[in-house]
């Protein structure tokens, strides 16, 4: 297979499970609604923010517009590297890694830009996609998270309470491969002499 059918393959379906997930969890579980997985450290808890990292926010709405448009700028860098990657044909590795933090990125930029106009509310009710009453605008969406793994919980503290999605994991498992490959990655140029 190509390199480049393996960025292909890599990013629809790193952004089909991340979808689908999503979808799933959106439309079958009300706002913090939580179930458990495996053990008391596996759960899967449903929650939303704006799309920063543990829920922060800046600036309101137009933080969350400028944050948005600023992920869709980066997008066009991230696929511009990973096409510059498959054309000098760097290891298959590194064009995996790009592939899942490019589809991370769309994943998180899909909730963003479209789930405040096609799906409603989640607060004391389970939401419905494609409703006549969506819950926000164009470009104000929230972003769903539902994988949590408390590895310790006590009474007053949660070692590992951050709650994210399939996007945050390709995302993160993106640049540890980075830097597994980082010499293949980030190829240091090739002195001339003179």
């Amino acid at each position: 297979m190509s390199k480049k059918n393996i960025a292909i393959l890599t990013v629809v379906l790193a952004i089909l499970i991340d979808q689908i997930s999503k979808i799933y969890v959106k439309t079958h579980f009300q706002l913090g609604e939580e179930v458990l997985v495996f053990g008391d450290w596996f759960k899967i808890h449903f929650t939303e923010n704006n799309g920063m990292a543990w829920g922060f926010e800046f600036g309101g709405r137009a933080g969350k517009l400028f944050l948005t448009l600023f992920r869709v700028v980066a997008v066009s860098g991230i696929i511009y590297w990973l096409w510059q990657t498959i054309k000098r044909q760097a290891h298959t590795g590194v064009v995996i890694a790009i592939g899942l933090v490019l589809a991370g990125a769309i994943g998180n930029i899909i909730d963003s830009v479209f789930y405040g106009v096609i799906f409603d509310s989640s607060y004391h009710n389970v939401a419905t996609l494609f409703s006549d009453k969506p819950y926000g605008d164009l470009f104000y969406g929230k972003v769903v998270d539902m994988l949590y793994f408390p590895m310790y919980e006590g009474e007053s503290f949660t070692f590992f309470n951050a709650i994210f999605n399939g996007a945050d994991s390709w995302i993160t498992i993106g640049v540890v491969l980075l830097f597994i490959f980082n010499k293949e990655a980030f190829p240091k140029e090739e002195e001339t002499t003179a």
